[in-house]
């Protein structure tokens, strides 16, 4: 398995990359006092260009209050996974793992 991607931050900012192994769910846990918006990004040119994750055409991976589930499952190999974490204020604690 990957090297968990995690930290805290008290700005906002875009942390990554994650880089999961195909086929095996992908866990975020936020907690903290926090108000913002967390939202999972994904790249499959090495970060250059990222975007949101979706659903059926809906945004997914998208948080404002702590969570602690299965967000994604890769399917591409060399895939990256990066959360922009858009604080208003307090302080949030991130875990991206498999």
């Amino acid at each position: 398995a990957p090297v968990p991607l995690e930290g805290t931050s008290i700005i906002s900012q875009l942390v990554g990359p994650f880089i999961p192994v195909p086929g095996r769910p992908v866990v975020l846990s936020l907690s903290g006092t926090w108000q913002g918006t967390a939202q999972l990004m994904r790249s499959i040119d090495g970060g250059i260009t990222l975007h949101p994750v979706t659903i059926g055409g809906f945004a997914w991976g998208r948080y404002t209050a702590n969570a602690c589930e299965p967000v994604w499952e890769e399917q591409e190999s060399g895939a990256q996974l990066h959360l922009d974490i858009a604080l208003t204020s307090g302080s949030i604690n991130y875990r991206i793992a498999q």
